[in-house]
């Protein structure tokens, strides 16, 4: 038997169990199973560990992305470099747990957004900036687009949601939400944004797949904006994951 599974907390709105459970049933891959691990404290890590030495892999959520380096003994390049992982693969050696860290949310989110966009996406604006927008940012900057952070307490390096001018939004055509804001069961939240100033020019990408429309997405789309949510992201960083598990 081969045990994977998601650590973070909560886990209500996770879509990993469904995909893989379907997957292993739909491939005929026998012996696997995925299981949800919501740990609210990191430190609980080595414990469900220990607990269970079939486990082969685990995806991370929030809030653990940034909190579990300490725990790995080798990440890999991208994900130093983010600074954020959300996939372990886990090895045993000589009785010893060896595990090694990797972000498969910048796979995916590359994946999904290159596609879409066009020559006039030259500039983003990134709501948020936790483990999430770290890929995001990794992404923006391998492809040539500059951005702003956008947030509601100041950091460095980072802007206001009202300090966002209509010059901003008229130069940085390019929108992404990289924050838990609409996600069930707060479907009614969105980024505190003058979406007037949002048009067909504007591509928004929401990280959140639960729903399927956001209310960001919905008040984008209700003025022009080309939408995209983050199920295909989603399903790429899960293979791709897959891909890590089996090397």
């Amino acid at each position: 038997m081969k045990t994977y599974g998601l650590i973070g907390f909560p886990l209500s709105h996770s879509f990993s169990k469904k995909y893989f459970t379907e997957k292993f049933l739909n491939e005929g891959i026998v012996n696997h199973r995925y299981e949800l691990y919501p740990i609210e404290q990191i430190q609980s890590l080595p414990e469900l560990l220990s607990a269970d030495a079939t486990l082969a892999g685990l995806n991370v959520t929030i809030p653990h992305k940034v909190s579990i380096l300490t725990f790995l003994n080798e990440i890999e390049e991208a994900a130093e470099k983010i600074g954020a992982v959300n996939c372990i693969s886990i090895k045993r050696l000589e009785g010893e747990v060896y595990l090694k860290g990797f972000n498969t949310d910048a796979f995916g989110f590359e994946k999904s957004l290159v596609p879409l966009l066009k020559s006039h996406h030259k500039k983003a604006l990134v709501f948020g900036d936790g483990g999430a927008a770290k890929a995001v940012k990794y992404v923006l900057e391998k492809l040539g687009i500059a951005y702003l952070t956008v947030v509601r307490k100041p950091i460095e390096n980072g802007i206001l949601y009202a300090e966002v001018t209509p010059e901003i939004f008229s130069s940085h055509t390019l929108l992404i939400n990289t924050t838990p804001l609409g996600m069930l069961p707060h479907v009614d939240a969105y980024p505190e944004i003058d979406y007037s100033q949002i048009g067909p020019q504007h591509l928004a990408y929401d990280l959140v797949y639960n729903p399927l429309e956001t209310a960001f997405l919905a008040k984008a789309a209700a003025r022009g904006a080309v939408i995209k949510n983050g199920l295909e992201m989603l399903h790429q960083q899960a293979e791709q994951a897959w891909d890590i598990w089996n090397k």
